[in-house]
């Protein structure tokens, strides 16, 4: 009964997506405006975590300066909904109209010498239709982006089927060092997007930043990828130039990526991402609750003896400690 139930939600749900994106962008705009008003004004969907997010991320602006940025938010997430739904139906030439890629020559003369490219990426902007990464670079190049599983396999086939519509590949991320380690004993050049201003788990806690404001645990898995397998690396600085209208620029940080220091690519990252919000931030993604680990906490789950992250309640943590 459970298969039939997934069955039938799967191609409901593939036959509304498919339906939704085959209207013209005025009309899906129109909506948008629509559902930022319920969103904010009637549901005020996560408002007390993108209201703190904002407030503790800019302590020097101004209530209506604050307030100017959570609306705009909510404006920008409706449309990045809108957008994402296009995306299923979206050709080639309006894809290469809506976002422009720079820079991409500087992949193309790596991918030329065989080299493998690794791509910074944030939630920020429009990170979804940077799938379109594989028409503006070379057919030598493969692309990859990193995703998680859904746990419904039919529901995750669908997601999947929409991001490698315009030729770039998805990997589990259980899987990523091994496939890209499989792409380069097969001499196959990739190009791959990281999105790595996730919140690591408790015992991924490897190094910390002054992330906008905030002492910030941060991802580190993506600089190891990097190194062990020698990519070139990147960062892929993204604006909006308008409604409905994206910019990639692919900066590069270094071709040498073994010869950083230790977590020295993650920070230039996470400077690089931080200075990209701050210059238009309502564009970033504030409805997650990036700053819920904190160094505090971390310090009375840390054991120095082990060097192991105890993962149990916090409470009895505390007990124990003080016992």
């Amino acid at each position: 009964m459970k298969n039939v139930i997934s069955f039938i939600a799967y191609y409901l749900l593939y036959a509304v997506w498919f339906a939704f994106s085959l209207l013209p962008f005025c009309v899906q705009y129109v909506i948008s405006d629509f559902l930022y008003l319920i969103t904010y004004y009637v549901v005020k969907y996560r408002r007390r975590v993108i209201r703190q997010n904002i407030k503790s991320s800019f302590p020097e602006k101004s209530d209506i300066e604050l307030r100017s940025i959570e609306k705009g938010f909510y404006h920008w997430f409706c449309d990045y909904l809108v957008e994402t739904i296009k995306l299923m139906t979206m050709s080639k030439r309006q894809l290469m109209k809506h976002l422009v890629f720079t820079g991409t020559e500087i992949i193309d003369h790596y991918v030329a010498q065989g080299r493998s490219c690794g791509v910074y990426l944030g939630h920020y902007g429009q990170w979804e239709w940077i799938t379109s990464l594989p028409y503006w670079i070379s057919d030598k190049g493969l692309c990859t982006q990193i995703y998680h599983p859904l746990e419904n396999k039919r529901f995750d086939s669908l997601f999947k089927k929409v991001r490698e519509k315009q030729g770039a590949r998805c990997i589990a991320m259980a899987e990523t060092l091994r496939r890209v380690v499989a792409y380069q004993q097969q001499k196959q050049p990739i190009v791959m997007g990281y999105i790595s201003d996730q919140v690591p788990f408790w015992n991924n806690i490897h190094h910390w930043f002054d992330f906008l404001n905030h002492d910030t645990p941060v991802l580190t898995g993506t600089e190891k990828v990097m190194k062990a397998t020698n990519q070139v690396v990147f960062y892929c600085d993204v604006s909006r130039t308008k409604r409905g209208y994206y910019r990639c620029d692919m900066q590069l940080i270094t071709d040498k990526p073994k010869e950083k220091a230790d977590f020295e690519l993650t920070d230039i990252y996470f400077d690089k991402l931080q200075n990209t919000i701050r210059r238009d931030p309502h564009l970033y993604l504030w409805s997650h609750n990036r700053w819920k680990r904190t160094r505090e906490e971390f310090n009375l789950r840390y054991d120095k003896a082990t060097g192991r992250v105890n993962l149990g309640n916090i409470e009895d943590i505390k007990s124990q400690r003080q016992q």
